[in-house]
């Protein structure tokens, strides 16, 4: 008998509401914000992929394509599958990836009061991780569907889970695999699944107890409970393995100069104890948090002692507390991939890489802080107003951090505001100017994060563009040389080529024009715009064969500019 018959579905179904409702009021001001300048444009308003739909080419290359940094073919799919509903209308896209955040917040509830039979806690913890400020990187920010994709995944393939515990079927079994699948398809950041997996059969579902202590009149084998995730473990690993594969390909991990070992181990302890700090405190969230390479020696040892300190508690309570190992490892365990001993990127920490781990930590509140609390009747009175205040506080922070991810100029605005040395804000934010024609202001910026991080290729190649908007084409070309031979290749070479080629044009030096288009159409062979620039090049120096080819093969691509003026003018059929 499953536990819809314990607890009334009307409340049930009443919670799943109240999750929705307030969901939708944390969040809901971000269906009236913009795309922003920080990998948007890559995934989504500047991917010819992404807006060309779902031809049998464009497919192919979302099965096969690896889009910054990461393989994630879902995530793709979902982005063109939302241009192709909304085109550039980022109202839609935001309202999508809600509604994918509040499916995760349904199905954690429904696998949470399911397995605990428990509804209030559960409640809790599911209204906890659904509305807390720290969500809103991976909610508002639509280079983070992967997110969002990830986790309604990740929490349908938990509850799927509950029902193969309930009837170990082979049915049950492959949809819960089929749905992890799904998940690393989204976003490699639930690799760590399957180890919570291993920690959910110990609590709630005390599958581990049995196996070593089993009822009377029941074997349960403990070698079952290791055997049935060897699929997961086995799916987990081919994703990391793939993941840091790309990562490393793409300079997306960081190498051993840059960050020495010692120096991310002790990031790795402080971002532990601060990801805690903004769980319990979230105040002065930014979406870029500078990495620190002279971390104080008390900030290190503080934050080790704090792990230390709960981890110790957790272990001693174990067998009375379960839900506190559970949670606490939950947290460690699922935190670890991007902790940073590993250095992915340039950032010290991320919110949006709290969003599974913080479910460990929901557990730990939900249950734990009833414990202060004598039983009976009496603590009903006390929990419930203080429950309510608490998520009321959160929902009206939720909202506050939204707003900060209106646009551009307000999210780095903020973060420059809130960060030291901050370059990739000062980068973003002067890109941000650009877009606003306020040029002087924006060259200021990408000066300011040129100064922070001489070898930052963003910086000058955004400078360059700046320069050459506002007429300085020899100070842009010198910005562009310097990001191409910039170390690691970290930005669109292919755009860095293709624009050192338009002032070559621009300073009628065609064939040094030409020769950087090449290498452009090299590296992105489905630019229709680089290929009419080059057929334009071809046809200045009177190479009608090759303009006319390129203006074709530009046109094919759904670029037809340089081919109707050519045939305009009768050099071209």
């Amino acid at each position: 008998m499953g536990i819809e018959s314990s607890i009334n579905k009307k409340v049930l179904f009443a919670v799943m509401i109240l999750l929705i409702i307030t969901s939708v009021a944390a969040f809901g001001r971000i269906a009236g914000h913009d795309f922003i300048n920080f990998d948007d444009n890559k995934y989504i308003t500047e991917n010819n992929h992404t807006k060309s739909g779902f031809n049998q080419e464009n497919i192919k290359w979302i099965l096969t394509s690896v889009v910054v940094g990461n393989w994630h073919p879902l995530t793709m799919f979902s982005h063109t599958l939302d241009w192709r509903l909304f085109g550039a209308n980022a109202s839609g896209h935001h309202v999508i990836s809600l509604l994918l955040h509040i499916g995760a917040v349904v199905f954690l509830f429904l696998f949470l009061s399911k397995t605990t039979r428990n509804l209030w806690p559960s409640a809790f913890a599911a209204a906890l991780f659904a509305l807390h400020p720290l969500r809103v990187e991976s909610v508002a920010w639509l280079a983070e569907r992967k997110d969002v994709l990830s986790m309604f995944f990740g929490t349908a393939c938990l509850y799927a889970y509950a029902f193969y515990i309930e009837k170990n079927s082979i049915s049950r079994y492959l949809l819960c695999l089929i749905l992890f699948i799904l998940a690393l398809m989204s976003k490699p950041m639930l690799v760590t699944l399957p180890f919570a997996l291993m920690l959910l059969d110990y609590w709630p579902l005390g599958r581990w107890q049995k196996a070593f202590h089993p009822p009377v009149g029941e074997k349960i084998n403990a070698g079952k409970l290791v055997l049935e995730k060897i699929p997961f473990i086995f799916l987990a690993i081919a994703s990391a393995i793939m993941t840091f594969f790309t990562h490393t390909k793409g300079s997306f991990v960081t190498s051993l100069v840059p960050a020495p070992f010692l120096t991310r181990l002790a990031n790795a302890a402080v971002s532990y104890a601060v990801y805690l700090k903004d769980i319990i405190w979230p105040t002065n969230l930014v979406v870029y948090y500078p990495y620190d390479f002279s971390l104080p020696a008390w900030k290190i040892i503080t934050s080790a002692l704090v792990l230390l300190c709960i981890t110790v508690v957790v272990l001693y309570s174990i067998k009375k507390f379960p839900f506190l190992f559970v949670g606490w490892f939950w947290y460690l365990g699922t935190l670890l991939p991007v902790i940073g001993i590993v250095q992915v990127g340039t950032q010290a920490m991320a919110d949006r890489y709290t969003y599974l781990p913080s479910i460990g930590i929901a557990f730990m509140i939900s249950w734990g802080v009833p414990l202060f609390f004598s039983r009976g009747k009496n603590r009903t009175p006390i929990l419930l107003p203080l429950a309510i205040a608490v998520l009321i506080i959160l929902t009206v922070l939720t909202w506050r951090q939204c707003g900060y991810w209106k646009n551009s100029l307000t999210l780095f605005s903020r973060a420059l505001q809130l960060t030291k040395n901050n370059y990739v804000a000062h980068n973003h934010f002067a890109s941000a100017l650009l877009k606003a024609k306020s040029f002087d202001k924006a060259i200021d910026h990408y000066n300011e994060a040129i100064r922070i991080n001489p070898v930052y290729a963003h910086a000058y190649y955004n400078r360059g563009i700046a320069y050459y908007t506002s007429g300085q084409k020899m100070r842009a070309l010198d910005d562009f040389k310097s990001a191409r031979d910039m170390i690691p290749k970290i930005i669109d070479y292919a755009s860095v080529f293709s624009n050192i080629g338009v002032i070559y044009t621009d300073l009628g030096q065609y064939q040094l024009a030409i020769d950087h288009f090449n290498e452009a159409i090299r590296l992105d062979p489905f630019s229709g715009e680089t290929l009419n620039k080059r057929a334009y090049a071809y046809f200045k120096t009177d190479n009608l064969l090759a303009a006319c080819r390129d203006a074709r093969k530009a046109c094919e691509i759904g670029n037809c500019k340089i081919l109707r003026y050519l045939v305009s003018q009768r050099l071209c059929r």
